[in-house]
C-alpha cells in the first residue's frame, strides 16, 4: 500500500540536474560584458566598499582581489559575487579597473 523513503534512481536524476546548472551558473563573462556597480556600507562604524557582480571562476577572482590591494593598498575579501574592500575607495577603483578593460553602469 505505502512505501517509506524515497527512491534512488528519482533522487540520482534530480542531484544531475542540480549539477548542470551549477556548471552554466560558473559561467565566465568577459570583462566588457559585465556591467559594475557600488555599493557602500558602513560595518562596526567603518566604510566599506562593494564592487560587483562578478560572473568568474574562483582563479580570476583571487588574481582579480590580489590586483585590487595591491593597486589600492587596503584590504579586501570576496562575498559571494562582490569584492568588499576596506575604506571609501570608489575613485581609486574605478580608475584602476577601467585602465583593466573593466566597464561600469
Amino acid at each position: 500500500m505505502f512505501e517509506m523513503g524515497a527512491k534512488l534512481e528519482e533522487l540520482s536524476l534530480a542531484l544531475q540536474g542540480k549539477e548542470e546548472k551549477a556548471t552554466t551558473l560558473e559561467a565566465t563573462k568577459p570583462k566588457k560584458a559585465h556591467q559594475l556597480v557600488f555599493r557602500f556600507e558602513k560595518r562596526k562604524g567603518k566604510p566599506v566598499t562593494l564592487v560587483g557582480r562578478f560572473a568568474l571562476v574562483e582563479e580570476e577572482k583571487k588574481e582579480l582581489l590580489r590586483f585590487l590591494k595591491k593597486k589600492l593598498a587596503c584590504g579586501g575579501t570576496w562575498e559571494e559575487e562582490w569584492i568588499a574592500l576596506q575604506g571609501e575607495v570608489q575613485t581609486k577603483v574605478k580608475a584602476a579597473l577601467e585602465g583593466e578593460g573593466w566597464k561600469f553602469r
